[in-house]
């Protein structure tokens, strides 16, 4: 069973920026797209970006663009969302996720991790 382990998160002032990672472990994710989705108190779980297993591609949800960027490194299995410009209504516990094909649909994720939470302050 493979495991991803999300890092990164804190609190933070609007304004400022913050690099999430997401680290994979007992498998290799490398074929997978990754996907980092998050979830505010009292909301449902949204997407937020996704890349596909090469990095070539990526898909952003509409509110994010511009301010959010997705890479990868597969030579050390570790995904990253770049978030600028933070606001307050960025704040929510952040996941990535792994799936066989890139998409947005977070039901076509696998593979899930824990969380970490992202708090800004305005």
């Amino acid at each position: 069973q493979g495991q991803l382990v999300e890092s990164g998160g804190g609190f933070v002032q609007a304004g400022d920026s913050l690099r999430l990672s997401c680290a994979a472990s007992g498998r290799t994710f490398s074929a997978y797209a990754m996907g980092w989705f998050r979830q505010a108190p009292g909301k449902e779980r949204e997407f937020v970006g996704a890349t596909s297993w090469s990095g070539a591609s990526t898909a952003y949800a509409d509110s994010v663009k511009g301010r959010f960027a997705i890479s990868r490194d597969n030579s050390h299995g570790t995904v990253y969302l770049q978030i600028n410009s933070l606001k307050p209504e960025d704040t929510a516990v952040y996941y990535c996720a792994a799936s066989p094909r890139l998409t947005m649909n977070g039901i076509g994720y696998h593979y899930w991790g824990q969380g970490t939470q992202v708090t800004v302050s305005s």
